[in-house]
């Protein structure tokens, strides 16, 4: 589906389904609560009411089902009626994957989604995974006509009046955010090196009048990145630090997302093999998320200070790369024992989220990463896993995962039980655990935090996005729609406002009476 035109419309007005193919697409009990007048105009005279009626009648999720109105132009699709607790209310893992089963073929088609208000930004985001843009199939390099898809919302349910003009800029500023991040994730190395990767983030600083701060090469050594220019200095091209700075007027607090990216991850001299290296084209997936929703939220009204920080390398082998053994000093002044130059990604995010702390003042830093290969492990394929520092913020990046559809659980955050397995006799820590199998996940975030230290009295989230950030051979683009929901109080828009579980209607500031740089640095909460 790589080409497409994704629009997100009010009403689309009336077709025929050879003219328009047609996806109608809910919950079961949702579509049932359908007038035949709401969707007559998009299924006559080829589908009637009672043809209609009689495939509302032959659906049953288990957990999903389809079920063909008209030849091949038309169809309706249920999602599951139910969900888990640790699932969103959305099914938007579902919705993308029915989604890309079910819609027709055609050049104009229509998506016409089903569901309550609250919602609408999780299946707006779920449908737009389903169009990737990346291609290099000679085909498609053929195509010349226009494919557009027209993503209409029918609301049930309480508040379920027509849709505002401005939710559908935020989904399409979310759509086009998500399919950002996922075309980098899936543009090879070859295409998407550290060079073009800074492309791409001059081209969104400057669709948003943002000049990035670049920090690359030598200049890093010398500025005391150790992290950043010890991974990818052995590569053609050199690593970089990049900042995106949105500095609005009546901003109260200052936000960090500092990105993992490692445009290509051989292992380094640790190299990974011929069955684990194919893919690692995607381990810059954190740097990719944080650039498509600093673009969304940026372009949607974002009220405080947001930087996006950008750590830029290609871990390669050559003459200059760094060795096991080898120690490098971090941008915290803290020095590290090599023992794993396949633990790369996090010396590259412990420079950025110091840089955060001691150079942009940062009140909340999250860092996202495709960190470690252990987090399919603890929280499985669909769940981002999160480590946190404050049990407020751990809860709040779980209720943005359910109502952003992109889904986060937390790790285990002991960092006085853990951060022993960093021991090192020569340096202030190793940069890889002792033992394997402790808290391998929970462990690789506590690197990074201690670049900021353990007492830091800001929040500090780690989002290891290992394994969300693909299903199969395609990047998801994870974790745009999930920075979008988790700081949407900080946005002027209505719909993030809606679907943020921070700010309003809580009361989680500084427990301590005259503590007002804490209660400043916990105002989201």
């Amino acid at each position: 589906m790589a080409g497409v035109e994704l629009r997100f419309g009010a009403a689309s007005g009336q077709s025929e389904p050879p003219s328009r193919p047609l996806l109608i697409v809910g919950q079961l009990g949702h579509l049932q609560k359908l007038r035949w007048e709401e969707v007559s105009g998009k299924l006559l005279p080829q589908v009637t009411e009672e043809a209609w009626q009689t495939a509302l009648g032959t659906l049953n999720p288990n957990p999903t089902d389809n079920c063909p109105l008209y030849l091949t132009y038309a169809s309706v699709a249920a999602l599951p009626s139910r969900v888990s607790r640790h699932n969103s209310p959305s099914a938007a893992t579902f919705l993308t994957r029915l989604v890309r089963s079910c819609l027709p073929g055609g050049v104009n088609r229509c998506v016409m989604m089903v569901c309550e208000r609250s919602d609408v930004f999780a299946s707006g985001c779920a449908i737009a995974r389903a169009f990737p843009l990346f291609s290099r199939r000679s085909s498609a390099s053929r195509r010349t006509d226009k494919r557009v898809v027209t993503v209409e919302f029918l609301l049930v349910g309480q508040n379920n009046g027509p849709i505002e003009e401005a939710t559908l800029e935020c989904l399409a500023s979310a759509a086009d955010g998500i399919r950002l991040a996922a075309r980098i994730v899936d543009t090879p190395c070859n295409e998407m090196n550290t060079d073009t990767f800074l492309e791409e983030i001059k081209m969104v600083g400057k669709a948003l009048e943002i000049v990035p701060t670049i920090i690359r090469g030598e200049e890093l050594k010398d500025q005391g990145f150790g992290g950043i220019y010890g991974v990818g200095k052995a590569a053609v091209s050199p690593p970089a630090l990049a900042v995106l700075s949105h500095s609005p007027e009546g901003a109260t607090q200052t936000i960090a997302w500092v990105g993992k990216g490692i445009v290509y991850d051989t292992g380094g001299l640790s190299i990974k093999g011929k069955t684990t290296m194919p893919g690692m084209k995607r381990d810059c997936g954190g740097a990719a998320a944080i650039l498509g929703a600093f673009k969304a939220a940026v372009k949607q009204g974002f009220k405080d200070n947001l930087h996006a920080v950008f750590c830029l390398a290609e871990n390669a082998v050559g003459p200059s790369a760094t060795r096991p053994d080898d120690i490098h000093q971090m941008y915290s002044g803290k020095t590290v024992e090599i023992n794993n130059t396949d633990a790369e990604g996090r010396l590259v995010l412990a420079d950025g989220v110091a840089y955060a702390s001691k150079d942009l003042g940062a009140d909340i830093i999250l860092d996202m990463a495709t960190l470690t290969g252990a987090q399919g492990v603890c929280t499985g394929k669909h769940h981002a896993a999160v480590l946190c520092n404050t049990e407020e913020w751990e809860v709040a990046c779980v209720k943005a995962g359910r109502s952003s559809g992109d889904l986060a659980h937390p790790l285990v955050y002991c960092p006085e039980l853990h951060f022993s397995e960093f021991t090192s006799a020569v340096a202030d820590m190793k940069n890889s655990v002792a033992d394997r199998d402790n808290a391998q996940s929970s462990c690789a975030g506590l690197f990074i935090g201690a670049h900021i230290g353990f007492d830091w009295p800001g929040v500090w989230v780690h989002v290891d996005i290992a394994s969300p950030v693909h299903t199969g051979e395609r990047a998801t683009g994870f974790g745009v729609a999930f920075l979008l929901a988790l700081f949407g109080r900080a946005s002027k828009d209505t719909m993030l406002n809606l679907v943020s579980p921070l700010g309003a209607g809580t009361d989680h500031t500084a427990t301590s009476e005259g503590d007002g740089n804490l209660s400043k640095r916990r105002r989201l909460v």
